[in-house]
């Protein structure tokens, strides 16, 4: 059975985007904001030729379960996923919205990154391999890569509008948007990866790493915002092929970086489209780690 065509682009009618991120299009709705995850898919930095059907809708529907599910450790933006309940205008787009969408509160957005680590992996070995270190984390000498750190560690990083984040200590954190700021923001980051851990080991998956994105309210209170604990800004493994040593198999785009490297491209355009069955395995990826954390199908 052919996969359905992926959503690349949204237009509504009357309204222009408020921002376009690489997978997000983000318009502004009277005092709110309408967030659409679009089936585009970026590699090394680059938006691919090629959507993943279903993507957005598991980025959309996975957030709004988490943001459910943490609500008690530290308000969201979130209003509601229910395109039936959106602003009239909107009610003309249903079927393109269904799934994919969530109206949301405005916030400003803190300048970092929250990053929560449990195991050393990807930029933070990287980090560790050169210096013992992961944003200015000293960690016990001899880790492996893929290895569980004694405990979860705060690796704040700064928020690029184009190619890598960068990271950076929490001092330096402190310098950009206040040291008790970055204090509050470094509890929240940590007791929302305790509580996301503790899940996905319930249904059998490792969440190695993640990073938040918080906004404050007019009266200076902190909210989650953006998206949550999904493949996309998380390192999810299956917990029966977890072995330390080297990288591991994750919930997420692998397929896709995998037959990036096999066909050499050199990570510059014109970027290539990907063939069906790479498209295929990396959209059952994000399909099996939605209904194994939600325990429901999209």
């Amino acid at each position: 059975m052919p996969l359905a065509e992926p959503v690349l682009h949204t237009r509504l009618n009357g309204l222009s985007p408020h921002r376009q991120g690489k997978v997000r299009d983000i318009y502004e709705v009277d005092d709110r904001l309408l967030m659409i995850a679009t089936d585009r898919i970026s590699a090394f930095d680059y938006v691919l030729g090629s959507g993943i059907p279903d993507k957005g809708k598991v980025l959309t529907q996975l957030s709004a379960f988490w943001f459910e599910q943490t609500h008690g450790i530290v308000p969201n933006h979130l209003i509601t996923t229910d395109v039936a309940a959106f602003p009239a205008g909107l009610r003309a787009h249903a079927d393109m919205l269904a799934g994919r969408s969530m109206l949301v509160r405005k916030t400003n957005p803190v300048p970092i990154e929250c990053v929560a680590r449990g195991y050393l992996s990807g930029s933070g070995w990287k980090d560790y391999a050169a210096t013992g270190t992961v944003c200015g984390v000293a960690l016990p000498p001899g880790l492996r890569e893929s290895d569980r750190l004694p405990h979860p560690i705060f690796t704040p990083a700064t928020k690029a509008t184009s190619g890598h984040d960068v990271n950076i200590s929490e001092a330096e954190a402190g310098r950009i948007v206040g040291d008790a700021l970055v204090t509050q923001l470094r509890d929240l980051t940590l007791q929302l990866y305790a509580f996301g851990t503790a899940h996905a080991e319930s249904r059998g998956i490792i969440l190695a790493d993640t990073k938040f994105e918080f906004g404050l309210t007019e009266d200076g209170g902190v909210m989650l915002i953006d998206e949550v604990m999904t493949p996309d800004s998380s390192r999810y493994w299956p917990k029966d092929q977890y072995k330390p040593g080297g990288p591991l198999p994750s919930f997420d785009k692998q397929y896709v970086r995998d037959y990036l490297e096999q066909i050499k491209w050199n990570k510059q355009p014109p970027v290539p489209s990907l063939p069906d069955e790479v498209v295929a395995r990396t959209r059952e990826k994000y399909l099996e780690a939605f209904q194994r954390l939600t325990g429901r199908g999209l």
